[in-house]
Protein backbone atom coordinates (compact mmCIF):
# COMPACT_ATOMS: atom_id res chain seq x y z
CA UNK A 1 0.00 0.00 0.00
CA UNK A 2 1.51 3.36 -0.78
CA UNK A 3 0.37 6.94 0.47
CA UNK A 4 -0.57 9.57 -2.08
CA UNK A 5 -1.30 12.26 0.32
CA UNK A 6 -1.75 12.46 3.82
CA UNK A 7 -5.24 10.61 4.19
CA UNK A 8 -5.05 9.23 0.57
CA UNK A 9 -3.95 5.78 -0.09
CA UNK A 10 -3.73 3.13 -3.24
CA UNK A 11 -2.94 -0.23 -3.82
CA UNK A 12 -2.80 -2.67 -6.81
CA UNK A 13 -4.21 -6.45 -6.96
CA UNK A 14 -4.42 -8.94 -9.93
CA UNK A 15 -8.18 -8.98 -11.04
CA UNK A 16 -8.78 -12.72 -10.38
CA UNK A 17 -11.29 -12.95 -14.05
CA UNK A 18 -8.87 -11.30 -15.88
CA UNK A 19 -7.38 -13.04 -19.29
CA UNK A 20 -4.37 -12.72 -21.72
CA UNK A 21 -7.70 -11.50 -24.21
CA UNK A 22 -8.06 -8.31 -22.32
CA UNK A 23 -4.70 -7.26 -21.75
CA UNK A 24 -2.82 -5.94 -24.90
CA UNK A 25 -2.82 -2.42 -26.52
CA UNK A 26 -6.72 -1.67 -26.53
CA UNK A 27 -6.90 -3.83 -23.32
CA UNK A 28 -6.69 -3.64 -19.44
CA UNK A 29 -3.62 -4.76 -17.30
CA UNK A 30 -4.08 -8.04 -14.78
CA UNK A 31 -3.35 -5.51 -11.86
CA UNK A 32 -5.84 -3.26 -11.00
CA UNK A 33 -5.81 -0.38 -8.68
CA UNK A 34 -8.02 0.59 -5.32
CA UNK A 35 -7.88 3.64 -3.19
CA UNK A 36 -8.57 4.59 0.10
CA UNK A 37 -9.30 8.26 1.58
CA UNK A 38 -9.48 8.53 5.33
CA UNK A 39 -12.32 11.75 5.49
CA UNK A 40 -11.94 12.05 9.01
CA UNK A 41 -14.45 10.51 10.07
CA UNK A 42 -15.16 7.69 7.70
CA UNK A 43 -12.43 5.20 5.98
CA UNK A 44 -13.75 5.39 1.80
CA UNK A 45 -12.38 2.51 -0.23
CA UNK A 46 -13.25 3.00 -4.08
CA UNK A 47 -13.55 -0.17 -5.79
CA UNK A 48 -11.46 -2.43 -3.52
CA UNK A 49 -9.92 -5.65 -4.33
CA UNK A 50 -8.29 -7.93 -2.01
CA UNK A 51 -8.29 -5.17 0.77
CA UNK A 52 -3.94 -5.56 2.41
CA UNK A 53 -4.10 -6.06 5.73
CA UNK A 54 -2.32 -2.51 6.27
CA UNK A 55 -5.95 -1.20 6.02
CA UNK A 56 -7.14 -2.36 9.40
CA UNK A 57 -4.92 -0.23 10.77
CA UNK A 58 -6.59 2.53 8.79
CA UNK A 59 -9.94 1.41 9.81
CA UNK A 60 -9.47 1.49 13.89
CA UNK A 61 -12.73 3.65 15.40
CA UNK A 62 -14.06 5.20 12.19
CA UNK A 63 -16.78 3.93 9.90
CA UNK A 64 -15.88 2.00 6.46
CA UNK A 65 -17.66 2.71 3.47
CA UNK A 66 -16.93 1.13 0.27
CA UNK A 67 -18.03 3.14 -2.75
CA UNK A 68 -18.24 1.81 -6.20
CA UNK A 69 -17.56 3.55 -9.65
CA UNK A 70 -19.51 0.92 -11.09
CA UNK A 71 -21.35 -2.48 -10.44
CA UNK A 72 -19.09 -4.51 -12.40
CA UNK A 73 -16.18 -3.12 -10.00
CA UNK A 74 -17.58 -4.55 -7.23
CA UNK A 75 -14.44 -7.16 -6.75
CA UNK A 76 -14.03 -7.49 -3.10
CA UNK A 77 -16.63 -4.80 -1.54
CA UNK A 78 -18.74 -7.63 -0.31
CA UNK A 79 -15.50 -9.13 1.34
CA UNK A 80 -14.73 -5.74 3.13
CA UNK A 81 -18.54 -5.34 3.86
CA UNK A 82 -18.04 -8.39 5.75
CA UNK A 83 -14.71 -7.81 7.19
CA UNK A 84 -15.10 -4.31 8.28
CA UNK A 85 -18.53 -3.83 8.41
CA UNK A 86 -18.64 -1.80 5.54
CA UNK A 87 -21.76 -0.18 3.87
CA UNK A 88 -20.97 -0.94 -0.07
CA UNK A 89 -22.47 2.46 -2.20
CA UNK A 90 -23.08 1.71 -6.35
CA UNK A 91 -21.86 5.05 -6.79
CA UNK A 92 -25.02 6.62 -8.47
CA UNK A 93 -25.18 9.80 -9.77
CA UNK A 94 -27.13 12.15 -7.46
CA UNK A 95 -26.81 9.52 -4.28
CA UNK A 96 -25.29 10.79 -0.82
CA UNK A 97 -22.39 9.26 -0.59
CA UNK A 98 -19.80 9.10 3.01
CA UNK A 99 -16.72 11.19 3.82
CA UNK A 100 -18.36 14.19 1.27
CA UNK A 101 -17.37 12.09 -1.65
CA UNK A 102 -19.87 13.49 -4.79
CA UNK A 103 -20.69 11.16 -7.81
CA UNK A 104 -21.03 12.93 -11.19
CA UNK A 105 -21.96 11.31 -14.14
CA UNK A 106 -19.25 9.21 -16.38
CA UNK A 107 -19.61 7.63 -19.51
CA UNK A 108 -22.74 5.54 -19.46
CA UNK A 109 -25.57 5.54 -16.56
CA UNK A 110 -23.96 2.63 -14.97
CA UNK A 111 -20.74 4.53 -14.21
CA UNK A 112 -19.94 7.59 -12.13
CA UNK A 113 -16.71 9.40 -11.41
CA UNK A 114 -15.83 9.97 -8.14
CA UNK A 115 -14.95 13.54 -6.93
CA UNK A 116 -13.02 14.16 -3.29
CA UNK A 117 -12.51 17.75 -2.94
CA UNK A 118 -10.88 17.93 0.07
CA UNK A 119 -8.40 16.49 -2.21
CA UNK A 120 -9.07 18.05 -5.33
CA UNK A 121 -9.18 13.87 -6.88
CA UNK A 122 -11.63 12.44 -9.35
CA UNK A 123 -11.51 8.78 -8.90
CA UNK A 124 -12.04 7.04 -12.28
CA UNK A 125 -13.96 3.16 -13.08
CA UNK A 126 -13.71 2.67 -17.31
CA UNK A 127 -14.02 6.06 -18.55
CA UNK A 128 -10.27 6.78 -18.69
CA UNK A 129 -7.28 4.19 -18.32
CA UNK A 130 -3.66 4.45 -18.01
CA UNK A 131 -2.16 5.63 -21.18
CA UNK A 132 1.47 4.31 -20.24
CA UNK A 133 4.33 6.14 -17.93
CA UNK A 134 1.84 8.86 -16.03
CA UNK A 135 -0.69 9.66 -18.68
CA UNK A 136 -4.46 9.06 -19.31
CA UNK A 137 -6.75 7.90 -22.11
CA UNK A 138 -10.26 7.64 -22.77
CA UNK A 139 -11.69 4.06 -22.91
CA UNK A 140 -10.54 1.67 -25.95
CA UNK A 141 -13.19 1.36 -28.44
CA UNK A 142 -13.24 -2.40 -27.80
CA UNK A 143 -14.94 -0.88 -24.50
CA UNK A 144 -17.49 1.29 -26.34
CA UNK A 145 -21.09 -0.17 -26.59
CA UNK A 146 -24.74 0.34 -27.69
CA UNK A 147 -23.66 2.53 -30.94
CA UNK A 148 -21.61 5.10 -28.77
CA UNK A 149 -18.77 6.96 -30.46
CA UNK A 150 -15.50 8.39 -28.89
CA UNK A 151 -16.92 11.36 -30.01
CA UNK A 152 -20.05 11.30 -28.14
CA UNK A 153 -18.18 9.88 -25.03
CA UNK A 154 -15.96 12.42 -25.06
CA UNK A 155 -18.42 14.99 -25.29
CA UNK A 156 -20.11 13.49 -22.36
CA UNK A 157 -17.05 13.85 -20.16
CA UNK A 158 -16.12 17.39 -20.70
CA UNK A 159 -18.35 18.66 -18.17
CA UNK A 160 -15.73 17.36 -15.42
CA UNK A 161 -12.81 19.88 -16.96
CA UNK A 162 -15.08 21.97 -14.89
CA UNK A 163 -13.58 20.59 -11.60
CA UNK A 164 -10.32 21.94 -10.26
CA UNK A 165 -9.24 18.38 -10.62
CA UNK A 166 -5.46 17.84 -9.28
CA UNK A 167 -5.00 14.03 -9.10
CA UNK A 168 -6.71 11.17 -10.99
CA UNK A 169 -6.95 8.40 -9.44
CA UNK A 170 -7.36 5.55 -12.19
CA UNK A 171 -8.72 1.89 -10.96
CA UNK A 172 -7.01 0.47 -14.74
CA UNK A 173 -3.44 2.55 -14.32
CA UNK A 174 -1.64 4.91 -12.07
CA UNK A 175 -2.95 7.96 -10.22
CA UNK A 176 -1.57 10.47 -12.22
CA UNK A 177 -1.16 14.37 -11.17
CA UNK A 178 -1.65 17.20 -13.03
CA UNK A 179 -5.17 15.59 -12.94
CA UNK A 180 -7.23 18.37 -15.25
CA UNK A 181 -4.45 18.87 -17.66
CA UNK A 182 -3.78 15.33 -17.98
CA UNK A 183 -8.23 14.55 -18.42
CA UNK A 184 -8.05 17.96 -21.51
CA UNK A 185 -4.84 16.19 -23.37
CA UNK A 186 -7.35 12.46 -23.49
CA UNK A 187 -10.05 14.56 -24.23
CA UNK A 188 -8.82 16.58 -26.85
CA UNK A 189 -6.96 13.46 -28.52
Amino acid sequence: MQELRPGLWTWTAPHPDWTEDQGGPDGWGRDVRSYAYDSGGCLVLFDPIAAPTLIEGLVESQDVAVVLTCKWHRRSADECAERFGAHVYDGAAGDELPGDVEARPGAYDEEVLLWIPAQRALVVGDAFIGAGGHGVRVQPDSWLGDGRTHDGLRESLRPILELPIDLVLLTHGDAVENGREALQVALDT
